[in-house]
């Protein structure tokens, strides 16, 4: 897929990549240097919505049987 760069730098996405990696208006992109000449690397990086979306429930396989959210709870409690 090609896209071209306007008078003004901008790039489009083409529509096919954007659905496939789920791009959303507000993401960004961040452009990396390769160390091949006229090559690129952008990573999507989502907004901070979606980024919490993502990490929602990643630890439960660390601490089966536990429940970090109460024994937090319980913790502030215990502070007070």
């Amino acid at each position: 897929m090609i896209s071209t760069v306007t008078t003004k730098n901008m790039v489009s996405i083409p529509q096919a990549i954007s659905r496939q990696l789920g791009i959303k208006p507000g993401w960004k992109l961040d452009w990396i240097e390769s160390k091949t000449p006229d090559e690129i690397v952008v990573r999507v990086i989502p907004d901070r919505a979606e980024a919490g979306r993502r990490l929602l429930g990643r630890g439960k396989n660390l601490a089966p049987g536990r429940d970090s959210v109460t024994e937090l709870d319980a913790e502030r409690e215990a502070e007070q």
